[in-house]
């Protein structure tokens, strides 16, 4: 019962803390559609005013404390893309210059485990993410680029390889596309796609952080109609820089929205699949189906997985593995969002005993958003080959 007492205290421990931290808002009105971080859109006005040497702040007569303080009053009610929240005033703009606006951010994501087995209990503070980074928008309007390094070390992998994670240049001149060149993350899987700062759970499903997850050098392009959405990638099969082209590699995405000309009035409904396909050392190919639901308060997803080899966020393996998930979430608040998930991972079909399955219940308080959010998560984790056992994160996530 330990681990229930530990539950409940945390729980009501986070709800009062999160009170004390919140100041005084207004309104702020946010629209558009969920995005994905890979890629960023920038303000296009010129100011004349700005010399070179400048940084670029829209204070509006404001000191920068004041400015501080405006933003942090502000409400952030989209929770579907993360957004830096103190971008307005970490952006210079250069006037006579290549690049035209350059903002240097931060962000930080960790979580404080307590793992309750049946003959053990272990409590240990897991740093996910430790980023910073430029990015910003050269002088064509056009044309976006980020450079980002985590310095949270990875195990199993070199520290120094492992450190570039974000490296591209992204065009958006053809209307509804963009074309990435660089180091981006890879179409393999809905989930294992999207940045960790918009999943609902703390921890990623088991088909996204083993098949997918991961970054890797190549040219992609994304485009987004009001119907149908896709992403397409062209990739060397090297993953944290640890071979110079060992193979290519295929990843590629369709979402069809078949409510995309509603306004969602009856809600946003999302439908799709993809494939994975490469070589490294060994041939491996990952399938995949996604479907998803959100009208108001409400948001509902579910993806299948299946692989003949992959080549993810977990390494490199010629298993053939399966797994699926499904969520289901409901804001009870603008700031709380009440969350649940089945997850169900088959990580070697040859041995079909081994059925591992992930319960979790959880609550995610945005502060500000998804800039500043506190998480926490109950996971019970249902092995048919080994020991069962239950573990409860209190996650943290910030974005500067």
């Amino acid at each position: 019962m330990r681990f229930l007492t530990t539950l409940a205290f945390l729980f009501i421990s986070l709800f009062f803390a999160s009170e004390a931290l919140a100041v005084q808002e207004v309104v702020l009105k946010v629209d558009g559609e969920v995005t994905d971080t890979s890629y960023r859109n920038f303000d296009d006005e010129d100011d004349d005013t700005i010399t070179d040497d400048e940084w670029y702040f829209d204070m509006g007569g404001k000191t920068l404390e004041e400015k501080i303080r405006e933003i942090l009053a502000r409400e952030h009610k989209d929770i579907s893309k993360s957004h830096y929240l103190l971008e307005e005033v970490l952006t210079k703009k250069f006037d006579n210059s290549l690049v035209k606006t350059m903002h240097v951010f931060a962000y930080y994501r960790a979580g404080l485990n307590m793992d309750f087995m049946p003959d053990d209990e272990d409590l240990y503070y897991d740093i996910n993410n430790i980023d910073l980074g430029v990015n910003g928008k050269f002088r064509d309007g056009k044309t976006y680029y980020e450079a980002r390094l985590r310095f949270a070390p990875k195990d199993g992998v070199n520290f120094l390889q492992y450190l570039p994670s974000n490296f591209y240049i992204a065009n958006t001149a053809i209307p509804h596309h963009t074309i990435i060149v660089g180091n981006t993350r890879t179409a393999t899987g809905y989930e294992g796609a999207k940045s960790s700062t918009v999943i609902p759970t703390i921890v990623r499903s088991q088909i996204s952080r083993t098949f997918g997850n991961t970054r890797q050098i190549g040219t992609r392009i994304k485009g987004n109609y009001s119907l149908v959405e896709y992403d397409f990638g062209g990739y060397s099969s090297d993953t944290n820089f640890s071979s110079f082209f060992p193979g290519g590699e295929f990843a590629g995405w369709v979402s069809l929205k078949p409510l995309g000309k509603t306004n969602g009035k009856y809600g946003k409904l999302k439908m799709g699949s993809g494939l994975t396909a490469g070589q490294n050392n060994i041939d491996y190919t990952v399938l995949g189906a996604y479907a998803s639901y959100e009208y108001k308060n409400l948001y509902a997803n579910f993806e299948w997985g299946k692989a003949d080899g992959y080549n993810g966020g977990r390494g490199l393996s010629s298993n053939k593995a399966e797994g699926l998930y499904t969520t289901l979430a409901y804001r009870l608040t603008p700031k709380l969002q009440l969350v649940g998930r089945y997850d169900q991972f088959k990580p070697n079909l040859d041995y079909s005993a081994d059925i591992r399955r992930e319960y979790t219940a959880g609550l995610n308080y945005f502060i500000k958003g998804q800039a500043l959010k506190l998480m926490l998560n109950y996971v019970f984790c249902q092995n048919d080959v080994k020991e069962d056992s239950h573990r409860i994160i209190l996650g943290t996530q910030i974005l500067l």
